[in-house]
């Protein structure tokens, strides 16, 4: 799998915010089906993988994987939290190289 194609394709930076501090981010939620995760419990898994491998190359964790929640309407217009991560452009790259190449932290 090519890697590049999926963390710097046109999918990828289409789902790109941007903080009040011009900080790129990605909501794992919205990035996780484009780098082929079957359910949120895999993405999950994944993201604390990603946050090992953050404290293993001597990064805080803080500075690029923050958790959240998200509202989500489940029926009736009733909406209720659901729990989301901002990953910025490393921890999204990260959680990708994890994914593809199956990388055991």
């Amino acid at each position: 799998m090519d890697t590049n194609l999926i963390v710097q394709g046109p999918n990828f930076e289409q789902i790109k915010k941007t903080d009040q501090n011009k900080v790129e981010y990605w909501m794992a939620r919205e990035l996780m089906p484009l780098l082929g995760y079957p359910n949120w419990q895999k993405a999950v898994e994944v993201i604390g993988r990603a946050a090992k491998a953050c404290i293993n190359s001597g990064e805080n964790v803080d500075n690029h994987i923050n958790r959240t929640v998200k509202m989500v309407k489940i029926g009736s217009n009733t909406m209720r939290e659901v729990p989301d991560y901002m990953l910025d452009r490393y921890a999204s790259v990260i959680s990708n190289c994890l994914k593809s190449w199956q990388v055991t932290i």
